[in-house]
């Protein structure tokens, strides 16, 4: 009948419809019209008036970067990220439940990790003032927002799963 449709991804619980997953899906999604729109601009002022966005180059490689930290959380969520088991079905359930229990502690010690590490780089990026090369836009945000991408990231992670039949 009119039953909503289930989390398609095993083991996770449903999560697409919660608040934070989707405000991360919209600012993902901003971010690739804004790098969209600044191709757009660029190609047109390129060719169409001999004068290019001057700084497309690197607000491109800004946006990305934030794109690619936005969506860490929901690629985590989801139980999207890249998993080699090429022998994990030779083992019983309860060997395969704890090696990837095992594995997301594993990945949940690394990203909390790359989360300290970014924030020492964005705190250090704050005091010294740095900026990028020609539009000088501030560098510190940048590593603060993948510093708390990497957080989430790795409290999803540690979260119980919804266990697959």
């Amino acid at each position: 009948m009119n039953e909503p449709v289930p989390d398609m991804i095993p083991g996770r619980v449903p999560h697409r419809q919660a608040p934070w997953y989707r405000a991360l899906a919209v600012i993902a999604a901003v971010l690739i019209a804004l790098m969209i729109g600044v191709t757009c601009i660029d190609v047109i002022g390129r060719y169409l008036m001999n004068r290019p966005f001057g700084g497309a180059y690197e607000l491109t490689q800004i946006l990305l970067a934030a794109l690619v930290f936005v969506a860490l959380p929901l690629t985590t969520a989801d139980g999207g990220h890249v998993e080699v088991d090429l022998a994990l079905h030779l083992f019983p359930k309860p060997v395969q439940r704890l090696m990837g229990r095992l594995a997301g502690w594993v990945s949940a010690l690394a990203l909390g990790y790359f989360a300290w590490r970014l924030a020492l780089i964005g705190l250090d990026q704050w005091h010294e003032g740095t900026r990028s090369a020609s539009l000088m836009l501030p560098m510190a945000p940048l590593a603060f927002l993948a510093a708390a991408s990497c957080a989430v990231s790795a409290i999803i992670l540690l979260l119980p799963r919804k266990e697959t039949p």
